[in-house]
């Protein structure tokens, strides 16, 4: 009797520390927050079985627009009857947009000027850096100096130059937040001009996909992930930009080690604005929206399950096209970009490119017959598998452009 006292008793036990780690898995693993479509209800699909019981609702009003919304505050259980967590739930409308698959080609110019590089100046005194000195860093942003907006390299160079040794005012910013330098340039022996010993940067560019837009509105979303710089790694600061047609000239293919790229030009046709460079992408508006395309419903983030899906990419200069891929795993928390791993399985495809290549970026991921990401970031070590962002995620960070817009 007391032996099997002791077998029950660790047995308990075993089964108290699987439902604990079980417990401690889902609630690290399953998102805080959560959208479904009006009249529906959340469905979580797991190995474990989940269910969902709302709990109470959460009522905001929005005084300047006078509107009111609601969010729902659902409890996940395991089992039916042991607590994961509460989340949130909104309702929303089925989201519909046109399926993009297109290449485009992007030319940003930054907000201000970033410095991307430091470089001692020749003077008299010795090999200085008077910008470092007083305590400019790689990956500021120039605002002004002495008051005067700059948003070019030359602009910036003038000014230096123009000094005359006199000291320079600069507004400066630096992980959004603003501050001042103050400082004198060195007269460089070398070439008689005076310098600051600060490599900046205005504006860049280069070809990327286009994931979807809204056929209403002309709100695009592309790429997937921000615009950043090539020296700094640091998203971009947006002044203006546009979207113009791009054309597919070569492929460069990836092998282990090595990301390919989509080599192409621009062409002369501009196809929209560029309005937001953000860690989920680029936005803008179309100035010629088709009506007539490729409408799919989004899928919600709880609707993308592992298993066989398609890109609908282009890499070359015809239409768009279906070819298989792989979504071998979904990440919901810790991130709003890296949602899942991808791996290309189609032979054609791989033929093609070797994989993921630079360019592919924003390339529609379908799944059920719904858009559920978009392609963002390709293995270096493994280049047929990349990550991919939810489009669900895409879609809200659209909605700031539409704001914009009707503003």
């Amino acid at each position: 009797m007391k032996k099997a006292i002791q077998i029950f008793t660790l047995c308990l036990s075993l089964l108290s520390g699987v439902t604990l780690s079980a417990q401690a898995y889902y609630s690290s693993y399953l998102p805080d927050y959560y959208q479904i479509e009006k009249g529906s209800q959340l469905s979580i699909e797991s190995n474990m079985p989940i269910s969902v019981a709302r709990v109470s609702q959460i009522d905001t009003v929005d005084k300047k627009q006078n509107t009111g919304s609601s969010t729902s505050v659902m409890q996940l259980k395991m089992l039916g009857f042991i607590p994961i967590k509460a989340v949130a739930v909104d309702e929303i409308d089925e989201l519909s947009v046109a399926l993009g698959g297109d290449n485009f080609g992007i030319k940003i110019f930054t907000s201000g000027v970033m410095v991307v590089g430091m470089t001692q100046v020749d003077s008299e005194q010795g090999a200085i850096n008077p910008a470092k000195n007083a305590g400019i860093q790689t990956g500021d942003i120039i605002l002004t100096i002495n008051g005067q907006s700059v948003s070019s390299n030359e602009e910036v160079a003038k000014i230096i130059e123009d000094s005359n040794g006199e000291e320079m005012t600069f507004y400066m910013q630096r992980e959004e937040k603003n501050f001042t330098v103050k400082f004198r340039a060195l007269r460089s022996l070398t070439d008689q001009k005076y310098k600051a010993g600060l490599w900046v940067r205005d504006s860049s560019a280069g070809i990327g996909t286009m994931t979807f837009y809204n056929p209403v509105t002309g709100v695009y979303a592309g790429l997937g992930h921000a615009i950043c710089d090539v020296d700094t790694g640091l998203v971009l600061p947006l002044s203006s930009g546009e979207i113009v047609g791009a054309q597919i000239n070569s492929i460069n293919k990836s092998s282990d080690g090595t990301t390919g790229e989509l080599c192409g030009s621009f062409t002369s046709e501009t196809l929209g604005d560029l309005q937001m460079n953000c860690e989920l992408g680029v936005y803008g508006a179309l100035l010629h929206p088709e009506t007539s395309q490729n409408i799919v419903k989004i899928a919600l983030k709880q609707e993308v399950h592992t298993g066989s899906a398609q890109i609908y990419t282009t890499v070359d200069n015809e239409a768009p096209r279906y070819y298989d891929c792989e979504i071998q795993k979904i990440v919901y928390h810790n991130t709003k970009t890296q949602n899942m791993v991808v791996k290309i399985t189609d032979t054609e495809l791989l033929e093609k490119t070797g994989g993921i290549v630079q360019g592919m970026s924003g390339s529609p991921i379908v799944q059920d017959g719904k858009l559920v990401a978009a392609l963002t970031h390709v293995f270096v070590n493994d280049p047929q598998c990349g990550y991919a962002v939810f489009a669900e995620n895409m879609y809200n960070q659209s909605l700031a452009v539409e704001t914009k817009k009707a503003s």
